[in-house]
């Protein structure tokens, strides 16, 4: 899906760099590329894989792909939108591949949110304190972690990681209907989950 606005992309410089430097690799200007976009690909990975283990894993494949790609990026969609587009399917292929592996509680992803990128890196974020604590997180993560893949994404992509609809529909290469209509869906899906815990910790 090409992007209209990608001309004005806050991002050009640094593709130009990556794509006018190929043989520095990962030490060159993409890492100045990898400092930009490591806590928001590792956030967006841990939001739907559901664990840090995982998060990590999808992170790494993300940013593996980004270098092997970024000379062949033609700048049709945002940098930002190519990147998250990336980390969500590797994030679903990871998923995918540990099916048998049961949704994770906030309790283990706390444990292991000590996970880093590389062994020099510091200051991940930790997405389960972003859900806030106690019982209704924990209810409101669970719910989010047994939604479809394609309605988790969307949830991720506009409310966690805050991108317009338009954002969102460049990101996974579908229209803005099906943006709005799987967002629809998902609310459904959550009110119903959730209609009852609310009642209880609002009444507790």
């Amino acid at each position: 899906m090409s992007d209209q606005g990608s001309s004005e992309d806050p991002d050009l410089r640094l593709v130009l760099a990556c794509q006018a430097a190929p043989e520095a690799g990962f030490d060159g200007p993409f890492r100045d590329l990898y400092e930009a976009y490591r806590d928001r690909v590792y956030s967006t990975c841990y939001r739907i894989t559901g664990n840090a283990t995982d998060a990590l894993d999808a992170a790494q494949e993300t940013f593996a792909l980004v270098h092997r790609r970024i000379g062949g990026f033609r700048r049709e969609s945002r940098l930002s939108s190519w990147i998250y587009r990336i980390a969500v399917n590797a994030s679903i292929d990871l998923k995918r591949r540990v099916a048998s592996r049961p949704w994770t509680s906030l309790e283990a992803l706390r444990a292991d949110s000590d996970h880093g990128l590389d062994p020099e890196d510091e200051g991940l974020p930790e997405p389960s304190r972003e859900l806030g604590r106690g019982e209704l997180a924990h209810d409101v993560h669970a719910a989010i972690g047994r939604l479809s893949d394609k309605l988790r994404v969307v949830v991720v992509l506009r409310y966690l990681q805050e991108q317009s609809y338009d954002e969102v529909a460049e990101t996974l290469g579908i229209s803005l209907g099906t943006v709005k209509s799987r967002l629809s869906r998902a609310h459904e899906a959550l009110d119903r989950e959730l209609a009852g815990r609310l009642d209880r910790h609002y009444t507790d």
